[in-house]
Parts: C-alpha cells; sequence; structure tokens
C-alpha cells in the first residue's frame, strides 16, 4: 500500500481543513514546496497534492505552486482541486503530474472524464468525496444525487482506473478513517481505491492495508506528529 502524504494549498501556504471547512483551517507552512522536500527527505514514494482555492472555484491561484513542487521533487505527484476543463488537465499534466484527480467536474460533467481517460488512460484518477454517503462537490460545499458507490461504479464502466474515496466527516479529525465504508467501497468495485480522511495512526494504515486498500492518503496526523511519517513507511 502507498502512503501519499498531503499537502493541501490555500492562499499560497500549507494548511489542513477540519471536515472540509474552509472557516476552520491551520496553517502549517508558509512554503507549500519546502513542506512537500520534508516529506519526501521522510522517504516518501508519491505525493497527494491539493489546490484548495482552485477546488472552490477560484482559478488557478496555486498552480504555479504546484508546478514548483513536482519540479523540486523526484518522485510522482498526483494532484487536484479546480481541474475542470481538457485544457486544466493539460497544463497540470504538463507540468510533470503523474496523475490529475477529477472531482466536482467528474460529477457535473462525465463526458470530461470519457475524454480524459481516452487521451491519458491511468494518469486520471476520480476523487470521490462522500457527505453522509452521497458524493459532495464544489470544495464539499455541495451534494449530489449519487451515492459514492453508484458514482464509483460508473467511473469503472468509463474506464477509471483509482479513485480517491474520501469520508468527509472524518477529514481532519483524527479519529479514524470509516473503515465500514472504505471496506464497502474496496468490495463493489476492482479499481484501485485509495483512503483518505481521519488517518490518525499507523495501526490505521495496517488496517487499512489489510482491507485491501491501494493507498492511503495521510494529512493531519503527520502535521501534528500523531504519524511519525518515516516510521509509518517502515512498518507499512
Amino acid at each position: 500500500m502507498i502512503i501519499y502524504p498531503a499537502v493541501d494549498i490555500r492562499d499560497g501556504k500549507c494548511v489542513r481543513l477540519r471536515q472540509g471547512s474552509y472557516s476552520d483551517m491551520t496553517v502549517y507552512g508558509d512554503d507549500p514546496v519546502e513542506m512537500a522536500l520534508r516529506w519526501r527527505e521522510a522517504g516518501s514514494h508519491f505525493l497527494h497534492v491539493v489546490d484548495l482555492d482552485g477546488a472552490r472555484g477560484q482559478g488557478k491561484n496555486n498552480r504555479d505552486i504546484i508546478g514548483r513542487i513536482i519540479e523540486a521533487l523526484d518522485i510522482p505527484v498526483q494532484t487536484g482541486g479546480g481541474i475542470r476543463t481538457m485544457e486544466d488537465i493539460d497544463e497540470v499534466l504538463s507540468l510533470g503530474a503523474a496523475r490529475v484527480i477529477l472531482g466536482t467536474s467528474a460529477v457535473k460533467n462525465p463526458g470530461l472524464v470519457d475524454q480524459a481517460v481516452s487521451r491519458y488512460g491511468s494518469r486520471i484518477a476520480v476523487g470521490i468525496d462522500a457527505k453522509n454517503g452521497l458524493v459532495a462537490i464544489e470544495g464539499w460545499e455541495r451534494t449530489s444525487p449519487y451515492t459514492a458507490v453508484e458514482f464509483a461504479r460508473h467511473m469503472e464502466k468509463m474506464g477509471v482506473e483509482t479513485i480517491i474515496y474520501t469520508d468527509i466527516a472524518k477529514d481532519g479529525m483524527l479519529t479514524g478513517p470509516n473503515f465500514e465504508a472504505m471496506d464497502e467501497m474496496q468490495r463493489s468495485v476492482s479499481m484501485s481505491v485509495i483512503a483518505s480522511g481521519g488517518i490518525s495512526s499507523i495501526n490505521d494504515l495496517v488496517r487499512l492495508k489489510k482491507i485491501g486498500m491501494a493507498g492511503a492518503i495521510v494529512g493531519k496526523a503527520i502535521y501534528t506528529g500523531a504519524i511519525d511519517l518515516k516510521e509509518a513507511l517502515e512498518k507499512v
């Protein structure tokens, strides 16, 4: 199982949100590139980067920073947030991203997913963020009519190979993932499922690996020191 340290960017800073709330935010550093290098030095093999401003539809505020992160690292980077057109996808992949994550756009414009997968194959992932079982969109501030599992199955039929599955209620809370929901998703599709939200300990990571997750995104736990990233990478 791949462990993905998360670097979330808002207003050019490295931040973490609680339960996806932009009004409940902690700043952990003024330089996301420096933070990315810190997680690489701990031994990471892949990085997860999110443009929180882009996710809310506030332009390409942080795309230049994402480009600098990709340039600074010698490991692959997957990134999402505000990627809503084919031009966005082309631009971010041209920066050197290994994989782009479509979220709101995948829900509102499935034709974009079809086009993107046709052009880029496995470099296209879909983020499925669940709020009370329903897929959330637009920076988690609205919900769609789709359940997480039914939407995942729809994406699988379109040829998507990787999904990032987040339980918003757990995100940033350090209370442990929603293991039941993760297990259900893992059993419902044959895609690679990357777990996100609530991971608070190395034991959580071990349990997710046993469920069969292809990866796990760790955010707040490594920023607060609840998880020592180097130790986690050695043990999981």
